[in-house]
């Protein structure tokens, strides 16, 4: 029969092998999610420069993306493929004559969401941007829209589309991309309208999800949701902005969307990230309970 000290030696030697794994448990959970892609192996990069950028240029934006053009895929985007998708949808003189605008495409890990960042755009914003690519299908992907000098930005989508069909070897629809740039146009310029692009481009992310999420179709359903959504970000639209951001919706809306995907792929641009005050009090209350009782295994 054991004694009572190698019973209590061998409770203490258990209790301590529990909170070892405890804390490992810990250290996982808390760990915030965007880490884990980032000690994955990067994905493949694909770059395109604007065909009508000089050497010098080229080679600004090369430097910008921290790219080697002898190590990833370069591509070229010319005006008329520019032309292509935003005739019609921007006025003619914003499109120009010349392809400028450049990108940066890194494709990453499952679940890592779309996150973008620009460089001399005036137009579009980033979170205007990853509304439109998130639309289009595009997903997990690093995004870069930039130009040697200050540019509108419209055409750079142009750019990220073919950018992330050649990483992927997935061709997006035309009529995908043809519905995410009138959604990152009519966002802009509603934004630039009211003198606030990011409220905007939230409204537009909100209302999407909402859409999705129970199916609505019918216009007057999804103008109630613009004019409430915009009625809690404070925002005040004219009619003609309502029925503008509604018109861009309808045209989502035909896309048939997964509310799981939209808001897993835009979570960098989410309100709340991680753990609500409830969630962490919860948590935290169990962790205490979990050590008392392994105190009390110890030390009875």
């Amino acid at each position: 029969m054991l004694s009572r000290s190698r019973i209590r030696s061998s409770r203490r030697r258990r209790a301590l092998f529990m909170v070892f794994v405890a804390v490992g448990l810990l250290a996982l959970f808390l760990t915030p999610a965007f880490s884990a892609p980032a000690r994955a192996a990067a994905g493949k990069v694909v770059v395109t420069l604007g065909a009508d950028l000089d050497p010098a240029q080229r080679g600004q934006m090369l430097d910008l993306f921290k790219v080697d053009a002898d190590k990833v895929t370069v591509l070229e985007v010319t005006n008329a493929e520019e032309r292509r998708y935003l005739e019609g949808a921007v006025p003619d003189k914003q499109i120009g004559t010349r392809a400028i605008s450049s990108a940066y495409v890194h494709i990453k890990d499952d679940g890592s969401g779309v996150k973008v960042q620009t460089k001399h755009i005036t137009y579009v914003t980033p979170r205007t941007y990853a509304n439109a690519l998130v639309t289009a299908g595009v997903a997990d992907a690093d995004v870069y829209a930039a130009a040697p000098f200050d540019v509108s930005g419209t055409a750079a989508l142009t750019g990220i589309f073919k950018a992330f069909e050649e990483a992927t070897g997935k061709e997006i629809p035309d009529q995908a991309k043809s519905v995410a740039t009138e959604e990152m146009v009519g966002t802009a310029q509603v934004g630039k309208e009211v003198g606030n692009a990011d409220a905007i481009a939230k409204l537009i992310e909100q209302a999407k999800a909402e859409i999705a999420k129970q199916g609505l179709k019918d216009p007057a359903a999804i103008r109630e949701v613009v004019v409430r959504i915009a009625a809690e970000l404070k925002v005040n639209l004219t009619i003609g902005q309502v029925d503008q951001l509604v018109k861009i919706l309808v045209a989502v809306q035909g896309l048939h969307l997964d509310v799981n995907r939209l808001q897993s792929q835009l979570k960098d641009f989410q309100d709340s990230i991680g753990l609500t005050d409830a969630q962490a009090q919860g948590i935290w209350e169990s962790i205490k309970s979990f050590f008392h009782r392994v105190w009390q295994d110890i030390f009875g």
